[in-house]
C-alpha cells in the first residue's frame, strides 16, 4: 500500500510539474512577442509566480525546463546552484532582466534568491559589489569555478541587450557570504591603464556596434576567458556602437586568486569560425541549457 501511495505522489507531482512546464513555455512565447509592453510585463508577472511555484516542487532542481527556450538556466560546475535568467523588452530602448538562484538542498527543499535588476541605479559597476537584491542585470550562458584561499569564486559569463545600438557582454563574479548570501562582483580584475579602464575591477564588458557579435567565452584548453578586440569602424572609440572585432583575441587567465588580463593570446589573426565559438542569439532563444 505505501509503494503504491509513493507511486502515485510521484506520478501526480510529475503530471504537475509538466502542466506548470507547459504552461511556463506559453508565457514566455508572451513576453517574448505580446504586442504590448503591457502584455510582456503581465505575462512575465504571470511566469514568476508560477515558476516559483513550479520550484517548490520537492526535488525541483534536477528538472531541466528545458522546453523554456528564451530563459536561460546554467548550472554551478559543482552543481550547488543553478541561475535563471531572462529579459522583457519595454521597448527598443528599455530592457528590463530577470532572474533567479536556485541552491541545490539536501532535502530537496526550495532556497531561492530572486535577482532584482537595479542596472539603471547603479552608475560606478566596475567597483561595485552588490548583493541579489541590487543586481546588474544580464543573460548568463556560462559559469566558470575557479577557488583562492579556501573560498569558491564563480565567473558568470553573461549577455546584455543594453540598448538600440550597442551589446555588452559581461564577466562578473559571484561568491557567497559566511551566511550563504550571494555577493556579486569582486576585486579580482587586473588590467592595464587604458580609457575606461580601472587598474582593478570588480567585473568586467565590452560594449559594441549591435551587429558586431563579438565573442566573449571560456576556453577550456586554454584554461582563460577569450573575448575579441574592438576597433571603431569610424575612428571613433569613444562611441561604443561603433566598435567592430578585428580578428584579435584578449582574455584573462586566472592566477593567484585572480583573473589577469592578457593583451594578445594568438600570434596571429584568426579567422572565422576558428576561435571558439557562441551561439548567436535567434529570435531571443538560448541553444541548450544557457549557453548564447
Amino acid at each position: 500500500m505505501r509503494i503504491l501511495l509513493v507511486l502515485f505522489l510521484t506520478l501526480t507531482g510529475t503530471a504537475q510539474s509538466q502542466w506548470r512546464e507547459d504552461t511556463l513555455r506559453i508565457l514566455t512565447d508572451r513576453i517574448l512577442n505580446g504586442r504590448e509592453a503591457s502584455d510582456r510585463f503581465r505575462a512575465d508577472s504571470i511566469f514568476t509566480r508560477t515558476l516559483v511555484r513550479a520550484l517548490r516542487t520537492p526535488h525541483s532542481f534536477y528538472h531541466p525546463f528545458d522546453s523554456l527556450t528564451t530563459v536561460s538556466r546554467v548550472y554551478a560546475p559543482d552543481s550547488s546552484f543553478r541561475i535563471f535568467t531572462w529579459q522583457v523588452m519595454r521597448d527598443e530602448l528599455v530592457f528590463r532582466r530577470h532572474g533567479a538562484i536556485q541552491m541545490r538542498t539536501p532535502d530537496g527543499s526550495l532556497k531561492l534568491f530572486p535577482l532584482i535588476d537595479r542596472s539603471s541605479l547603479i552608475t560606478h559597476r566596475a567597483d561595485t559589489v552588490t548583493t541579489h537584491e541590487w543586481w546588474l542585470g544580464a543573460l548568463y550562458y556560462r559559469i566558470v569555478q575557479t577557488a583562492y584561499a579556501g573560498r569558491s569564486y564563480y565567473t558568470l559569463l553573461g549577455y546584455d541587450e543594453h540598448s538600440l545600438r550597442s551589446t555588452r557582454k559581461v564577466i562578473d563574479i559571484l561568491s557567497f557570504n559566511p551566511q550563504g548570501q550571494p555577493v556579486f562582483g569582486a576585486p579580482v580584475f587586473v588590467l592595464p591603464r587604458k580609457e575606461g579602464w580601472k587598474p582593478l575591477q570588480t567585473r568586467f564588458w565590452i560594449e559594441f556596434k549591435k551587429t558586431g557579435n563579438a565573442r566573449l567565452q571560456y576556453d577550456e584548453d586554454l584554461g582563460m576567458i577569450l573575448f575579441e578586440h574592438l576597433v571603431s569602424e569610424s575612428n571613433e572609440p569613444e562611441k561604443p556602437w561603433t566598435l567592430i572585432p578585428d580578428g584579435d583575441y584578449e582574455g584573462f587567465k586566472w592566477a593567484n586568486g585572480r583573473w589577469n588580463y592578457i593583451e594578445k593570446i594568438f600570434n596571429q589573426k584568426l579567422k572565422d569560425g576558428e576561435a571558439p565559438m557562441v551561439a548567436p542569439v535567434k529570435g531571443g532563444k538560448f541553444k541548450g541549457s544557457g549557453r548564447l
